[in-house]
């Protein structure tokens, strides 16, 4: 005889009152959410009537056609829309292990993270999995989290530390940084630099301090070393990092690029000694299983840096 388990019984939500939840907290009331599910203002709010009663909370605060979410429905909302978005991943691998296909992985990067490095990272999965399917696509930072949720992306790479409210992650690898100058630079014939010999150099960033991660990891170090860099927010955003002291030949930029001349010759990137660590940080939808993942967060990488970063 069957015995369910404990979270069987344990009377669990209806996914699809928590899509109506949702659907309200983000229109701010029901008379517009009921028009985006097509449903009737009346059952719409039938319906969330039946799950506050089943959670035993009140989710909104009600006054007059004003709705605003309690400490509860904040709280629901926060862990809601990831969960929704497993059930659409869940309900895809079903289909596809039905019709016996393998689709392909999405792996999204940011601008800071190059192609030739996601490649890097993928080694355990190209060497354990050689059937896999796996796409590299580069978003920009701000479209990473809305790409994982919405299914668009299996995983996210990126430069950070700070776990997003609705997301799993883990930081997969460290790179230590060097400098990228233009070919005519002072500091293009040198084999390695010390931090502190940038004392003066003008440092290009993708964002300005608070609003990158990145930037704020460059702006700490430069700080450790003594002094307060003068940053210039690059104008194009999107490509290589390396190539952003094309334009400001007289600046230096932190990369992770190998040591050596780069775009033919017209940049060059040196060593930093005792260089900081940069972290990848690896965001993805929890409440998923996935062997590629496993194989990308905990495989074996001999293209990373297992070190602890110096800072960031």
């Amino acid at each position: 005889m069957f015995n369910p388990p404990v979270s069987l019984l344990d009377d669990p939500v209806d996914l699809r009152r928590l899509q109506q939840f949702v659907c309200v907290a983000e229109a701010g009331g029901f008379s517009r959410a009921a028009q985006v599910l097509h449903l009737s203002q009346q059952a719409l709010s039938s319906s969330i009537a039946k799950l506050e009663n089943q959670l035993g909370v009140a989710l909104f605060d009600r006054v007059g056609r004003q709705v605003r979410l309690t400490a509860a429905g904040e709280e629901l909302l926060s862990g809601a829309q990831a969960l929704l978005a497993a059930g659409q991943v869940l309900a895809r691998r079903v289909r596809d292990v039905a019709a016996a296909q393998r689709r392909a992985y999405v792996v999204a990067h940011t601008p800071a993270i190059t192609s030739e490095e996601v490649h890097a990272l993928l080694a355990p999965v190209r060497h354990a999995m050689p059937e896999q399917s796996v796409t590299a696509r580069q978003i920009y930072p701000s479209e990473l989290e809305p790409a994982v949720l919405d299914g668009r992306v299996d995983l996210a790479l990126r430069r950070g530390t700070a776990v997003p409210n609705a997301l799993a992650a883990a930081v997969i690898a460290y790179h230590p940084v060097r400098i990228a100058v233009a070919a005519g630079h002072r500091l293009a014939d040198r084999t390695s630099v010390a931090v502190t010999e940038l004392r003066g150099e003008r440092i290009v960033v993708w964002a300005p301090p608070g609003a990158s991660f990145y930037t704020d990891f460059i702006l700490s170090t430069c700080r450790r070393a003594g002094f307060e860099p003068a940053l210039v927010v690059d104008r194009v955003q999107g490509t290589a990092p390396v190539t952003a002291v094309l334009d400001y030949p007289d600046a230096v930029a932190f990369v992770t690029a190998p040591r050596g001349p780069a775009l033919g010759g017209s940049v060059v990137v040196v060593d930093v000694e005792d260089p900081p660590l940069t972290p990848v940080q690896a965001l993805w939808l929890p409440h998923t299983r996935s062997a590629v993942r496993d194989l990308l967060t905990t495989g074996t990488n001999p293209q990373t840096h297992p070190a602890a970063p110096v800072g960031g």
